[in-house]
């Protein structure tokens, strides 16, 4: 039941962007502030509640799965898209806070594969 998937989808989208309008507006700004990522973790949690028959074999654990394999990468292509074009107009500051994030991220790959590991 791939409309099964959709309706998931369109659901965790639009919770995820109304969170992120709200941060947004907690934070004073007039722009939505994690949003995309709110609701990526809406849809990974929703597709895997405990007790739900979400399992891949069956035709709503299927639709709920290719919609979530779909919806990632589009979604992260896009949000990283907009964050880059805001990064270059936004100046050197916004430009160094990427940077530091993207190199702390790569820095943590170790810890947590050592993590993972036990």
């Amino acid at each position: 039941m791939p409309v099964y998937g959709v309706a998931v989808l369109a659901a965790c989208t639009l919770a995820g962007l109304y969170a992120g309008d709200l941060i947004g507006a907690a934070m004073g700004l007039e722009a939505n502030v994690g949003g995309v990522g709110i609701a990526m973790l809406l849809l990974i949690a929703g597709s895997n509640l405990p007790g739900r028959p979400l399992l891949p074999g069956s035709p709503a654990g299927s639709g709920v799965q290719h919609w979530s394999l779909m919806y990632i990468p589009i979604i992260v292509a896009m949000a990283a898209r907009q964050n880059v074009a805001a990064a270059v107009s936004g100046g050197t500051m916004a430009i160094i806070a990427g940077t530091l994030a993207v190199v702390a991220g790569f820095a943590l790959v170790p810890l947590l594969s050592r993590l993972a590991r036990r």
